[in-house]
């Protein structure tokens, strides 16, 4: 895959106290990539106190980490198998396996995170009503299975970038970092409760869904408060995963980095 020139910015917040680095990138709207066939396979279905969710199982022994993929609000239902999208599927990919990973992808039956202005008049997000069975499933598996406690991740599109960044906001001492692709953030007077957690938000200057204004602020919140997220945004890029990022190693090699 040919990688797409990164150009970096620097914008300062109107305070000029603080700075944020933001990695800014062209969009080519191209088709997602092709994967491996039958990777849905690799995903054992299951399901937690009601809940159904798909586990794909490291071979190697000892502990592992784990990552929680949260889907968007069009794989909202039951079937257990509509949250199993490129997103998902990518992490079966053959080329990472060496990550080593227990990875769940639970379908949430109703919205996993809400919306509404906040202060500034942006939006904000708020937490959905399936967002706690999510976390209780994070807990069962790490003390079912043999995870790495220190090495809990969080992933997640739209509303379930959104509701990744919740689940940090209502387990702070639960998860080690969290990667949203174009979410909706929570309240901005809520950033210093995360200032010192391990944020990567991607975002499409284009996205009319969830627009990335929140996000933005956001992330100067963050900053005022001592954080430093990692900020990407593709120039033009509506609302969707970057296809170059959806197979891509490093955004995942930073996150499986951070530890708690």
């Amino acid at each position: 895959m040919i990688r797409a020139l990164v150009l970096t910015v620097v914008l300062a917040f109107a305070s000029g106290a603080h700075a944020q680095r933001v990695e800014t990138r062209p969009f080519a709207d191209a088709a997602p990539p092709t994967l491996s066939a039958g990777l849905e396979g690799r995903f054992a279905a299951q399901t937690y106190d009601g809940l159904p969710y798909r586990l794909l199982t490291p071979p190697g022994p000892g502990r592992h980490p784990l990552v929680l993929v949260l889907h968007g609000s069009g794989a909202i239902g039951s079937d257990n198998l509509s949250q199993l999208g490129v997103f998902a599927r990518a992490w079966a990919e053959p080329a990472l396996a060496d990550l080593d990973a227990y990875v769940a992808v639970p379908q949430a039956p109703t919205r996993s995170a809400d919306y509404q202005p906040d202060a500034d008049g942006l939006l904000a997000s708020r937490p959905g009503s399936s967002l706690p069975a999510i976390l209780a499933l994070v807990e069962d598996m790490a003390t079912r299975l043999p995870v790495d406690r220190s090495r809990i991740y969080l992933v997640g599109f739209s509303m379930g970038g959104s509701a990744a960044l919740q689940a940090l906001l209502l387990k702070p001492d639960l998860f080690a970092a969290a990667v949203a692709f174009s979410p909706v953030p929570p309240p901005r007077d809520r950033a210093a409760r995360l200032a010192a957690t391990p944020m990567m938000l991607v975002h499409g200057t284009a996205d009319t869904e969830n627009p990335y204004a929140p996000d933005q602020a956001w992330a100067q919140a963050m900053a005022r408060a001592g954080g430093h997220p990692r900020v990407i945004v593709y120039d033009g890029m509506d609302h969707r995963v970057p296809p170059d990022m959806l197979a891509a190693r490093d955004w995942r090699d930073w996150l499986f980095a951070q530890r708690r």
